[in-house]
């Protein structure tokens, strides 16, 4: 598409506002895509110089494509901000790797030999963990419910924390912890009462919602929080280390988690003044959130390690106290934007929407994959980029909606993006951002096997997770 061409294309109107028209198509803006990606002289995007052809030759697709050096790279950036960033404070911190986010065998493997600690929330990721070979002293335990089994496992493993939700739950570790001769260490998670500007499901610091005890005291009674601590400090077989909060996820002001560290360090201040006990850790969780599409401007971990360094500091000196061991959990903001999802174009169909008076098109692009690999669209409403990745194209563009093969209306993969017109059967799209919250929360849906996960380093490709076969969704079946 010449100069001319492309200034002359309008932007459709039942297009969302926040997207605009590109003007040069094949580019791959690098907010959003992992490093080493681009596109080859040819017109390919390539992956550490590896084309997507090649890959899906080698894979077939759908394929999830992680970039392993872009991984570690985040992983370093996040601790060595932090540990910068705090070190005149409370001798640096313990990130711990949301395994929630993404999690493999490999992966973890990543995790502790970048130097991070990693956060699991049931019995099947701390099996994970042993697996890796990860020290149980460096892992934490989450979650609203933990089973007798889980906790007792986590003791086995000698588990660095486990985080505790509920004043039952308190209970049954101490009980359980007492039972076995041992001392469990815990933090407790609070509820600071934050409201972070996120998806009212994966906002997780107002009241009304499943996790955490509430900070917020009723008709003058002792707030969950405060009963909860009393409880800890009560049981000999429960060691308090501190507190733990988590805002939300998707965040890109560091705001919230300012107001969050001031609560929680204030709250650690009234445990001192009531009990003469100094909390030694504060985990202010994570949430920091990535680039899926334009509108999209994640803050740098420099600049959200400063910031928070700065109020926790001050927040310390004002209510004189002594600055805890922090902690965080930059699940997302890591593995987020280090992966794309590799697919194959099916059919394509034009629609005709009524707008106002007038009729407009959307082109619907379907593909070998959908909400059994990605159902965040379909949970969440979440928005995705997309680039047509087996060559470049200067055909004008076309509003798309690129949608999956499940047999749901629902199944759409990127609600509204602008590709080439002459997108046709064959050719292979690439959907960046897609390494949190897609693979762990992908699932069997019309008996689709789950794709593979294919890490890519320094020029070579290798399966991490091979793809799922037919014979293998068959196995659990009693019939067979």
């Amino acid at each position: 598409m010449s100069t001319t061409e492309k200034t002359q294309q309008l932007k459709s109107p039942i297009a969302p506002e926040w997207l605009t028209l590109p003007t040069e198509p094949n580019e791959l803006n690098p907010v959003i895509w992992a490093e080493g990606v681009s596109r080859s002289e040819a017109g390919e995007i390539t992956i550490a110089g590896l084309p997507v052809s090649e890959l899906a030759q080698r894979f077939g697709t759908p394929a999830y494509i992680i970039s392993e050096d872009h991984f570690r790279s985040r992983a370093r950036a996040f601790r060595d901000a932090f540990n910068e960033a705090f070190a005149p404070l409370c001798g640096g911190v313990d990130v711990y790797y949301a395994g929630k986010s993404f999690l493999c065998t490999e992966v973890a493997r990543w995790v502790a030999e970048e130097g991070l600690r990693l956060d699991t929330c049931s019995g099947g990721e701390l099996a994970l963990a042993a697996r890796a070979g990860i020290d149980g002293v460096k892992l934490g335990l989450h979650g609203n419910n933990k089973s007798d089994n889980e906790i007792n496992r986590a003791l086995d493993m000698g588990i660095g924390r486990i985080v505790v939700d509920s004043l039952q739950e308190l209970e049954r570790v101490a009980e359980i912890a007492r039972g076995r001769g041992l001392t469990a260490p815990i933090l407790l998670r609070l509820t600071p009462g934050v409201h972070a500007e996120t998806h009212e499901f994966i906002a997780t610091a107002h009241e009304d919602q499943k996790f955490g005890l509430s900070m917020a005291s009723v008709n003058g009674n002792p707030s969950a929080a405060e009963q909860a601590v009393d409880a800890a400090l009560a049981h000999p077989s429960l060691e308090l280390l501190g507190l733990h909060c988590h805002i939300g996820s998707q965040i890109f002001s560091p705001d919230g988690f300012a107001l969050a560290a001031e609560k929680l360090l204030g709250f650690i201040a009234s445990i001192r003044d009531r009990h003469g006990v100094s909390l030694k850790e504060l985990d202010l969780g994570g949430g920091y959130g990535i680039a899926y599409t334009e509108v999209d401007h994640p803050q740098e971990p420099k600049h959200l390690a400063k910031a928070m360094a700065a109020v926790v500091g001050e927040a310390c000196q004002r209510l004189g106290i002594d600055v805890p061991r922090i902690s965080i959990e930059p699940g997302r903001a890591i593995v987020g934007s280090s992966t794309f999802t590799l697919y194959k174009v099916g059919t394509l169909k034009t629609i005709h929407v009524e707008h106002g008076t007038d009729v407009f098109e959307r082109r619907y692009v379907s593909v070998d994959g959908g909400m059994s690999d990605n159902p965040r669209p379909v949970l969440y409403g979440a928005d995705y980029s997309a680039a047509l990745a087996s060559r470049s194209s200067e055909a004008p563009l076309a509003l798309s909606r690129v949608v999956g093969r499940h047999c749901e209306s629902g199944d759409i993969v990127v609600k509204d993006t602008y590709l080439p017109s002459d997108v046709e059967p064959g050719d292979l799209l690439a959907v960046p951002a897609t390494g949190a919250y897609c693979w762990v929360l992908g699932s069997n849906y019309n008996y689709t096997p789950r794709p593979p996960v294919v890490a890519v380093s320094r020029g070579e490709a290798r399966l991490i997770v091979r793809g799922e076969t037919e014979e293998d969704l068959f196995l659990r079946d009693v019939s067979c």
